[in-house]
Protein backbone atom coordinates (compact mmCIF):
# COMPACT_ATOMS: atom_id res chain seq x y z
CA UNK A 1 0.00 0.00 0.00
CA UNK A 2 1.51 3.22 -0.75
CA UNK A 3 0.02 7.08 0.23
CA UNK A 4 0.17 9.75 -2.04
CA UNK A 5 -0.91 13.26 -3.05
CA UNK A 6 -1.52 15.90 -5.75
CA UNK A 7 -0.05 18.49 -4.02
CA UNK A 8 3.15 17.49 -2.42
CA UNK A 9 5.85 14.82 -3.38
CA UNK A 10 6.97 12.77 0.03
CA UNK A 11 9.84 14.75 1.79
CA UNK A 12 8.95 17.65 -0.29
CA UNK A 13 7.08 20.93 1.01
CA UNK A 14 3.42 21.38 2.15
CA UNK A 15 2.15 23.45 -0.07
CA UNK A 16 0.76 27.01 1.82
CA UNK A 17 -2.91 26.35 1.56
CA UNK A 18 -2.73 23.91 3.59
CA UNK A 19 -1.43 25.50 6.60
CA UNK A 20 -2.45 28.22 8.74
CA UNK A 21 -0.62 30.51 6.90
CA UNK A 22 -3.22 29.46 3.63
CA UNK A 23 -6.81 28.32 3.71
CA UNK A 24 -5.84 25.59 6.40
CA UNK A 25 -7.52 22.94 4.12
CA UNK A 26 -6.82 19.12 4.42
CA UNK A 27 -4.93 18.16 1.13
CA UNK A 28 -6.39 15.17 -1.34
CA UNK A 29 -4.50 12.01 -0.54
CA UNK A 30 -4.76 8.86 -2.42
CA UNK A 31 -3.57 5.38 -1.86
CA UNK A 32 -2.85 2.04 -3.67
CA UNK A 33 -4.62 -1.32 -2.83
CA UNK A 34 -4.12 -2.35 0.90
CA UNK A 35 -3.14 -5.47 2.20
CA UNK A 36 -5.66 -8.42 2.06
CA UNK A 37 -8.25 -8.85 4.62
CA UNK A 38 -8.01 -4.92 4.82
CA UNK A 39 -11.85 -3.84 6.07
CA UNK A 40 -11.17 0.18 6.74
CA UNK A 41 -8.66 2.16 7.24
CA UNK A 42 -7.74 5.30 10.07
CA UNK A 43 -5.48 8.16 9.00
CA UNK A 44 -3.45 10.38 11.62
CA UNK A 45 -1.13 13.30 11.09
CA UNK A 46 1.40 14.15 13.32
CA UNK A 47 4.42 16.70 13.84
CA UNK A 48 7.56 15.04 15.60
CA UNK A 49 8.92 17.95 15.74
CA UNK A 50 7.11 20.18 17.47
CA UNK A 51 8.58 22.01 20.73
CA UNK A 52 6.52 20.28 23.27
CA UNK A 53 6.77 16.80 21.50
CA UNK A 54 4.58 15.13 18.82
CA UNK A 55 1.42 17.18 18.17
CA UNK A 56 -1.54 15.53 16.30
CA UNK A 57 -2.79 17.52 13.48
CA UNK A 58 -5.87 15.45 12.09
CA UNK A 59 -7.35 11.83 13.33
CA UNK A 60 -9.53 9.82 10.68
CA UNK A 61 -10.95 6.36 11.57
CA UNK A 62 -13.92 4.28 9.99
CA UNK A 63 -12.55 5.32 7.06
CA UNK A 64 -14.24 2.48 4.86
CA UNK A 65 -12.34 -0.34 2.88
CA UNK A 66 -13.94 0.70 -0.66
CA UNK A 67 -12.08 4.23 -0.28
CA UNK A 68 -8.74 5.02 -1.88
CA UNK A 69 -8.87 8.84 -1.45
CA UNK A 70 -9.42 11.92 0.42
CA UNK A 71 -10.41 14.89 -1.41
CA UNK A 72 -9.03 18.26 -1.21
CA UNK A 73 -10.81 19.62 1.83
CA UNK A 74 -12.61 16.77 3.35
CA UNK A 75 -11.84 17.41 6.73
CA UNK A 76 -13.82 20.40 6.33
CA UNK A 77 -16.32 19.16 4.26
CA UNK A 78 -19.91 18.13 6.14
CA UNK A 79 -20.89 16.35 3.19
CA UNK A 80 -17.96 14.21 3.67
CA UNK A 81 -18.95 11.90 6.64
CA UNK A 82 -15.53 11.53 7.36
CA UNK A 83 -14.76 10.67 11.67
CA UNK A 84 -12.80 12.86 12.85
CA UNK A 85 -11.19 12.84 16.40
CA UNK A 86 -9.94 16.02 18.42
CA UNK A 87 -6.39 17.08 17.47
CA UNK A 88 -3.84 18.88 19.88
CA UNK A 89 -5.45 22.41 18.99
CA UNK A 90 -8.48 20.75 20.70
CA UNK A 91 -10.92 20.74 17.82
CA UNK A 92 -12.52 18.20 15.69
CA UNK A 93 -10.81 18.02 11.95
CA UNK A 94 -7.62 18.98 10.43
CA UNK A 95 -5.59 21.32 12.39
CA UNK A 96 -3.54 22.69 9.74
CA UNK A 97 0.13 22.97 10.53
CA UNK A 98 1.38 26.25 11.48
CA UNK A 99 5.40 26.04 13.19
CA UNK A 100 6.68 28.69 15.32
CA UNK A 101 8.06 31.44 12.93
CA UNK A 102 12.20 31.00 12.80
CA UNK A 103 12.63 27.18 13.14
CA UNK A 104 13.89 24.96 11.09
CA UNK A 105 11.02 22.85 9.08
CA UNK A 106 8.92 20.35 10.71
CA UNK A 107 8.12 17.23 9.56
CA UNK A 108 4.58 16.20 8.93
CA UNK A 109 3.71 12.18 9.17
CA UNK A 110 0.45 11.68 7.43
CA UNK A 111 0.15 8.11 8.01
CA UNK A 112 -2.62 5.65 6.32
CA UNK A 113 -3.33 2.24 8.32
CA UNK A 114 -5.23 -0.62 7.55
CA UNK A 115 -7.18 -2.65 9.59
CA UNK A 116 -9.12 -5.79 9.61
CA UNK A 117 -12.24 -4.59 11.58
CA UNK A 118 -14.97 -2.82 9.49
CA UNK A 119 -14.95 0.15 12.80
CA UNK A 120 -13.31 0.77 15.64
CA UNK A 121 -14.26 -0.53 18.81
CA UNK A 122 -14.57 2.54 20.68
CA UNK A 123 -15.36 6.06 19.58
CA UNK A 124 -11.86 7.56 19.68
CA UNK A 125 -12.16 11.39 21.59
CA UNK A 126 -8.74 12.79 20.81
CA UNK A 127 -6.52 11.22 17.72
CA UNK A 128 -3.92 9.70 20.11
CA UNK A 129 -7.21 7.17 21.23
CA UNK A 130 -7.08 6.52 17.77
CA UNK A 131 -3.84 4.37 17.87
CA UNK A 132 -4.65 2.87 21.00
CA UNK A 133 -7.75 1.33 20.20
CA UNK A 134 -6.69 -0.02 16.91
CA UNK A 135 -4.06 -2.10 18.49
CA UNK A 136 -3.77 -5.51 17.27
CA UNK A 137 -5.97 -4.96 14.21
CA UNK A 138 -3.04 -3.09 12.12
CA UNK A 139 -2.76 -4.87 8.94
CA UNK A 140 -0.10 -2.54 6.88
CA UNK A 141 0.58 1.07 7.34
CA UNK A 142 1.57 3.79 4.35
CA UNK A 143 3.20 7.19 5.23
CA UNK A 144 3.53 10.01 3.27
CA UNK A 145 6.25 12.83 4.59
CA UNK A 146 5.81 17.00 3.95
CA UNK A 147 7.54 19.36 5.50
CA UNK A 148 6.67 23.17 6.40
CA UNK A 149 8.21 26.08 7.93
CA UNK A 150 7.59 29.74 8.80
CA UNK A 151 9.93 32.89 8.88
Amino acid sequence: MKLTSNAFENGQALPAEFTCDGAGRSPQLQWSEPPAGTQSFALILEDPDAPKGTFRHWGVYDIPMSARQLNTGAAQSVTSGLKQAKNDFGDVGYGPPCPPAGEPPHHYHFRLTALDVPELAATPIMVGDIARIMGGHVLGTAELVATYGRK
